[in-house]
């Protein structure tokens, strides 16, 4: 059985720079070998299935070969994010700030190119970041930015940390996402 997973593209169509026709992204995500490809808004998120006929490999060679396919192909540079669909699912279902957050617009979920980089957010537990929060989870970080995240300390202090290997959605797009996954 095929595996559905979720990649997220850092940084594209946001302003004039790197952009990418989601249908441009479709055809090459399909033509990498990967299957039931859908992507969601204009801002680089594919849902696609992996393995059994849909491509093969981890979530991190999936990364490594859309990253590599979209600079070579498209022209464009961004890092990309993989998440097994039940690890987003799960992310989503387990949100530990959901009852502080209460706008899914500005509970944004950080992901890493490799879940272990999120040791490096730890240090900001130790911080009063209030209005703000943030908790750190087996898949995600999640930040809570009351301000919303271009006003964000915290949302600034964690992208210093992880920088260029970590790229962020609300959770009112991840639930879209896991929604996509789930239903096709």
């Amino acid at each position: 059985m095929a595996d559905r997973c979720v990649a997220l593209l850092r940084g594209i169509n946001v302003g004039t720079a790197k952009r990418i026709a989601m249908a441009d992204l479709r055809a090459l995500v399909e033509g990498l070998g990967y299957g039931d490809v859908r992507t969601l808004l204009n801002s680089g998120n594919v849902v696609f299935s992996a393995g059994a006929g849909g491509g093969a490999g981890s979530a991190r060679d999936a990364a490594a070969r859309i990253e590599k396919a979209i600079a070579s192909e498209l022209g464009v540079s961004t890092r990309v994010v993989v998440l097994k669909g039940k690890d987003l699912a799960a992310a989503v279902r387990d949100n530990p700030l959901a009852d502080a957050a209460r706008d899914p617009s500005r509970l944004v979920l950080l992901a890493a190119t490799d879940r272990k980089l999120l040791a490096r957010l730890k240090p900001l537990l130790e911080q009063a970041w209030a209005p703000e929060a943030i908790a750190i989870g087996p898949h995600v970080a999640y930040l809570w930015c009351a301000k919303g995240i271009s006003d964000s300390r915290l949302g600034a202090a964690a992208g210093r940390l992880l920088g260029e290997d970590s790229t962020a959605r609300n959770l009112a797009t991840m639930t879209k996402l896991v929604a996509l996954l789930e239903n096709g």
